[in-house]
């Protein structure tokens, strides 16, 4: 009987196969432990080879380190194991002896990890961050069909700028010129006006040239769109949506985090909800009394917000930015117009900015003046301006970086380990 490794336990007593690979062996001359992996689970294989097959024994003499192999034999209760259980080897079938592994139980340099990620995922660590990291995808999928959103994709080549036009990728496009998206928002806005709340999930580009632990020139966002829903509404359902991905990691994730030695205390606080709300002009009050040397009017950096975030328990929002700084879709406060309706969302433990959304301006005449205050091409965003030309509503949306989550809940010091092959100023490869 085949079985995932994940599954080993309920399976005591009984002869089963795993097919995966043997990811470490030691040997004392009358016995072997191989440390089996099926990409589901790990487990110890036992040969003893008083209880073997000369074959089988030799069999698995040829083993290296990562070689595929077929095994065979009866799971036994071990309560030394970290799963309760291991497996006492009957038959060993090599599938393919590997090579010297490259990496070694010596300490390795990130940039040396880095170009061997196409084998260091498959480390206990790098795949419980991949596992989490899908665990969170799903749990962002499963609240937008909950709440009734269609998901839409947005197209990754476009023909002009969403946020600004010095961090754009150009590529040709046929005889004409094209950019990689910054994000699938503007398209969302469309689609929002046929289904009423839609979203998109997808790669998007940035060129901007940082190195910072928390950027990335390739990553992926959702986005989020709903007509009627204005600003408030808009924050309601980011912290409704991060609560629930959170209850769900920590349910079905407690192992995976527990191998990546994830202290939950945090993640357990803001799974309770209830985050704080904070107006950009009472965030830079604070930021000077603890000595920031921010004024009104600045963008925050990477520093001011961990210096923000560590007065909290839980993520905060800031809301309310000054219009000059923000993007051109977002919309004035009426009784601020010199502040925006929107929100950016900052995750506690010094990881920053994780969700940003604003309400969009719905009157025509405001978005193209805004547009030429941004000095952006009329004719690129007529078909943008025809969402308010032909029945305007006030709407609102966000996006949510998926690699900075994945950072937060994984307790990541870089970004560049919550995706599996990260694109970053330096680095093309693998």
């Amino acid at each position: 009987m085949v079985i995932d490794i994940k599954n080993a336990a309920q399976h005591s007593g009984k002869e089963v196969e795993f097919r995966g690979w043997c990811h470490n062996l030691r040997s004392s001359g009358s016995i072997m432990f191989l440390q089996l992996r099926d990409g589901t689970g790990r487990i110890q294989g036992v040969v003893p080879k008083s209880e073997v097959s000369a074959e089988t024994w030799a069999a698995a003499q040829t083993l290296t380190i990562e070689s595929s192999v077929i095994v065979r034999g009866v799971i036994k209760d071990e309560i030394r194991a970290p799963s309760g259980v291991e497996l006492v080897v009957k038959d060993v079938q090599p599938v393919s002896i590997a090579a010297e592994y490259p990496i070694g139980k010596k300490e390795h340099g990130i940039d040396f990890l880095m170009d061997q990620r196409h084998l260091w995922m498959r480390s206990p660590r790098q795949e419980a961050i991949l596992r989490i990291r899908d665990e969170i995808s799903f749990a962002l999928r499963e609240f937008f069909k909950l709440r009734g959103f269609v998901l839409t994709d947005s197209p990754i080549f476009t023909p002009n700028a969403v946020e600004g036009t010095t961090d754009l990728f150009e590529v040709k496009y046929f005889d004409d010129k094209a950019y990689l998206s910054q994000s699938g928002q503007l398209y969302l806005e469309a689609t929002s006006a046929a289904l009423a709340k839609t979203y998109c999930f997808g790669p998007v580009f940035r060129s901007e040239k940082s190195k910072t632990r928390r950027h990335l020139t390739e990553f992926w966002m959702l986005e989020a769109e709903a007509v009627y829903m204005d600003w408030l509404e808009n924050m309601r359902l980011q912290e409704d949506m991060l609560v629930h991905v959170l209850r769900r990691i920590l349910r079905e994730r407690r192992d995976d985090l527990k191998t990546i030695e994830r202290n939950t205390a945090t993640l357990e606080k803001a799974s309770e909800g209830g985050f704080p709300r904070i107006h950009y002009n009472e965030a830079v009050a604070q930021l000077q009394k603890l000595g920031s040397d921010v004024k009104q009017g600045d963008d925050f950096g990477g520093d001011d917000e961990t210096i923000l975030t560590k007065q909290y328990e839980k993520p905060i929002f800031i809301h309310h930015y000054p219009a000059a700084i923000k993007a051109f879709y977002m919309k004035p406060d009426p009784n601020e117009p010199e502040h925006v309706l929107n929100n950016d969302l900052l995750a506690p433990e010094g990881y920053g900015e994780v969700i940003g959304g604003s309400q969009r301006i719905d009157d025509l005449a405001l978005l193209e003046k805004r547009l030429e205050e941004h000095k952006l091409p009329k004719e690129a965003f007529a078909w943008y301006t025809d969402l308010r030309r032909y029945g305007s509503v006030p709407h609102s949306g966000f996006g949510i970086g998926l690699e900075r989550t994945v950072a937060w809940v994984c307790g990541l010091e870089h970004v560049r380990e919550s995706i599996p092959f990260a694109r970053t100023l330096n680095r093309l490869t693998p």
